[in-house]
């Protein structure tokens, strides 16, 4: 694991294979063991030919830790992986995020297009461009308290309850997380994402009751893609292989 400071946060990442480059930006909760090392996603890179580079998120992982939301903008978490691109002297990369990487990713490819040789959103449908995800600020509200409450048993919401046992299981800061849960959830427009103008590729699980329809978000864009994984939801979406699959395709047909 190597790093780097950008702006007064340190950002770890981690740096495997030759080839093309593709950054991997994970989901909220998450970090880059668990969202693309753990689900074979480095390996399945690597084995294809491709620079695999995933960073932890500030907030996330070994990344420096930030207890105010407006920390967590999406633009200035983008910046972060700009930062990346430019700690690696890479010119452009190939950048597929899950989830809240996703809507990171979005931002990147919109702020520095030139950068991104094409874009993945997995787990991040229309509601990139709804509500900011997560069923909209009442829910993101609902989760924020459940990171804040004492214990897990004090939380009653499912979906708080669900993010609540995932940062437990990834040893999360919970503080740092409710922080980010109430600071990155902004939403596009569509008139924003129908300007995103590399190639993209929207994967979301068919019975991904988080992300909204792959379907819809790829149509407010020229040219994009979508993917739906049959039979996945949002958690089990990430390691499965007709994403795997459909990502590689894509990669190996994008301009």
């Amino acid at each position: 694991m190597s790093r780097f400071v950008h702006d007064g946060v340190e950002i770890a990442f981690i740096d495997q294979g030759q080839g093309a480059p593709v950054v991997l930006v994970h989901g909220f909760a998450s970090n880059k063991e668990t969202n693309w090392v753990g689900p074979s996603w480095t390996a399945t890179l690597t084995g294809a030919g491709y620079r695999s580079i995933a960073l932890d998120n500030r907030g996330h992982g070994a990344s420096s830790k930030l207890y105010e939301p407006a920390a967590y903008v999406p633009s200035a978490m983008a910046e972060d992986v700009l930062a990346l691109l430019d700690h690696l002297g890479l010119p452009r990369a190939d950048v597929m995020g899950y989830s809240m990487g996703a809507r990171i990713a979005a931002h990147l490819a919109l702020a520095h297009p030139h950068r991104v040789r094409s874009a993945v959103f997995g787990g991040l449908g229309i509601r990139l461009v709804e509500d900011g995800g997560v069923g909209g600020p009442q829910s993101a509200n609902l989760i924020a308290e459940g990171l804040e409450a004492p214990s897990l048993v004090q939380v009653t919401d499912p979906t708080a309850r669900q993010f609540r046992s995932f940062a437990e299981q990834t040893h999360s800061d919970l503080q740092a997380l409710a922080a980010c849960m109430r600071g990155s959830r902004q939403p596009l427009s569509r008139t924003e994402v129908a300007a995103i103008a590399v190639p993209l590729l929207v994967a979301v699980g068919g019975k991904d009751a988080i992300a909204g329809s792959a379907e819809e978000l790829a149509a407010l864009v020229p040219g994009a893609k979508a993917l739906v994984i049959p039979d996945r939801d949002h958690m089990l979406a990430v390691g499965d292989k007709t994403f795997k699959a459909g990502v590689l395709e894509f990669l190996k047909n994008r301009p």
